[in-house]
């Protein structure tokens, strides 16, 4: 038996059985949903993404004198007047840095502030009307939803890869050894020069700031959460820097089961699982243990990791707070905790 293959070339008429004659006139008829929100969000925020372009110096081990290091990242800008988002770890140690437009034109750009403890930090280059990229609300993100990630990999200039989020509230250790916490997960492919680059939902709001990939691994690529970058942005504009009151607690976000929120007639579904309390620091003199939940600090509930870090400003230092927190699901302390000026 002989079989004949025929290829049928695609025509704006043909419609499959039970599907709806569309009009063909415009190009975005030809393009899926999926297709349609990529290429738009690529439109609204592809100019506002920047090349980064570092120079630093380094002490050479085996030769006197110093040796130049180069690097590159990528950033976004969120204002017209040429403040851009980036790693601390793209600008750290930097003596020079450069900055390239999606246009193509490059400029000088001068450092605002960083700060390694979240690895975001912000530039700036001396310019005015320029495209920008707008913040969305990282407490609103689901798993499963789509993520688009533009930057410079590799040096090339405006990638773009998709793909969703894949998981919410991971822990990340930084190469200084710290620990981000309330990480975004996904699997949009990210590259060495990634990094600083904008996370985006399919609305074109900005919803992380792509930090990392795990080497050899496919599929895993992390980004710090748009609200907390927010916070952080707004510290380094105003002052350089962040100054921190410090608990000297590592944690993470859990549910709380129906029957806890219910006996102790909470206002959240979620608190924050202490998983290690650092020695002689103020948790540790306060009496926290592992595995305490936190619901509440300084008499506002507590839902998020992000929830802690907005109560420890710098006005919160040394001043006394009431924390209450649940031990093994079936106690609730009222405690006291002053919180310490970050080691950071």
């Amino acid at each position: 038996m002989e079989y004949s293959l025929s290829f049928l070339d695609y025509s704006p008429s043909d419609v499959l059985p039970g599907q709806a004659q569309s009009d063909a006139g415009t190009d975005g008829e030809l393009l899926d949903a999926y297709s349609r929100a990529v290429t738009g969000v690529v439109k609204r925020v592809g100019p506002a993404v920047v090349h980064i372009h570092s120079k630093g110096a380094t002490q050479h081990a085996r030769r006197r004198g110093q040796e130049e290091t180069e690097g590159s990242g990528s950033g976004v800008l969120i204002t017209p007047d040429g403040y851009i988002v980036t790693n601390n770890h793209v600008v750290e140690g930097a003596q020079a840095l450069e900055v390239r437009l999606a246009g193509g034109s490059g400029c000088t750009a001068e450092l605002v502030g960083r700060d390694p403890a979240t690895d975001i930090a912000v530039i700036r280059i001396p310019d005015a009307g320029l495209p920008i990229a707008r913040l969305g609300d990282s407490d609103k993100l689901a798993v499963g939803q789509l993520a688009i990630a533009i930057g410079n990999p590799l040096g090339l200039q405006s990638t773009v890869t998709a793909g969703v989020i894949s998981a919410l509230g991971r822990s990340l250790r930084t190469r200084s050894g710290r620990l981000i916490e309330n990480v975004i997960q996904t699997d949009a492919a990210l590259n060495p020069g990634n990094s600083g680059g904008p996370l985006v939902d399919s609305r074109g709001f900005i919803i992380g700031i792509n930090t990392a990939m795990i080497q050899f691994a496919q599929g895993i690529c992390f980004a710090i959460p748009v609200n907390s970058v927010r916070w952080v942005v707004t510290q380094l504009m105003k002052e350089g820097k962040v100054t921190r009151g410090f608990l000297g607690i590592t944690g993470q976000v859990v549910p709380l089961p129906v029957q806890v929120v219910r006996h102790f007639r909470l206002e959240q579904e979620t608190g924050v699982q202490v998983l290690d309390v650092i020695a002689d620091s103020p948790a540790y003199t306060a009496g926290m243990k592992e595995g305490d939940v936190i619901v509440s600090l300084g008499q506002e509930p507590v839902k998020t990791v992000d929830d802690i870090h907005r109560r420890l400003t710098r006005e919160a230092i040394s001043r006394t707070l009431e924390i209450t927190v649940l031990r093994d699901w079936t106690t609730r302390l009222e405690k006291e905790i002053t919180p310490a000026r970050s080691p950071d």
